[in-house]
């Protein structure tokens, strides 16, 4: 079904028409002659009656009310990163392992969130941690919702930071071991079995 108009020497006239299949040809049937298109118009029944069905139709609904500027603004956010990784985080047990190594360190906003942050980030869409605090908006990760830049900058730096000289007898001459190798350590610690 749909609107079409005719043409009839100057006039205009505004129709509801269907398409129907008739010995394999298409036919359209006229449904129904609103009128005049210029009579429509002038008297408000063609707005009237364009209202009238919108208020069936959800897209129109919405479309209008826009329009109006009655509008609510909404934002859509992506959840199968954040539900997918967060579970791989907790089972592979890293969330486990850096909660342990900041047990001692008081730090005013969650260093683990800020982490699975900048390493679901990287996962999805490599970048800076700049990146990833934009980035965070679009998807919802439980817990990461107030991180800042700084935060971010601040867990890397902690991540990064040199252990102490007693820890250092396996460092490569390249560098010295750092927070970040403990961590590996103990998740590999931590899978180990009577195999391996």
């Amino acid at each position: 079904m749909f609107i079409r108009t005719q043409t009839n020497g100057s006039r205009t006239y505004l129709l509801l028409v269907e398409n129907e299949r008739v010995d394999g040809r298409l036919v359209q049937r006229v449904l129904h002659r609103f009128g005049r298109l210029d009579e429509l118009r002038a008297s408000g029944q063609l707005d009237a009656l364009v209202q009238s069905l919108g208020r069936f139709a959800e897209k129109i609904v919405v479309l209008d009310a826009h329009a109006k500027g009655e509008t609510i603004l909404t934002q859509t956010v992506t959840t199968g990163p954040g539900l997918i990784f967060d579970r791989l985080w907790r089972e592979c047990g890293i969330q486990a392992v850096l909660e342990a190594e900041l047990a001692t360190r008081r730090f005013a906003f969650d260093v683990e969130r800020a982490i699975f942050l900048t390493v679901v980030h990287r996962l999805m869409a490599p970048g800076s941690d700049r990146a990833a605090e934009r980035w965070k908006e679009d998807y919802a990760l439980a817990g990461t919702e107030t991180l800042g830049l700084h935060q971010l900058y601040r867990a890397m730096r902690w991540l990064g930071a040199a252990l102490p000289d007693a820890e250092q007898t396996a460092a490569t001459p390249f560098g010295p071991r750092t927070r970040k190798d403990r961590i590996e350590e103990a998740l590999f610690a931590r899978r180990r079995d009577l195999f391996n």
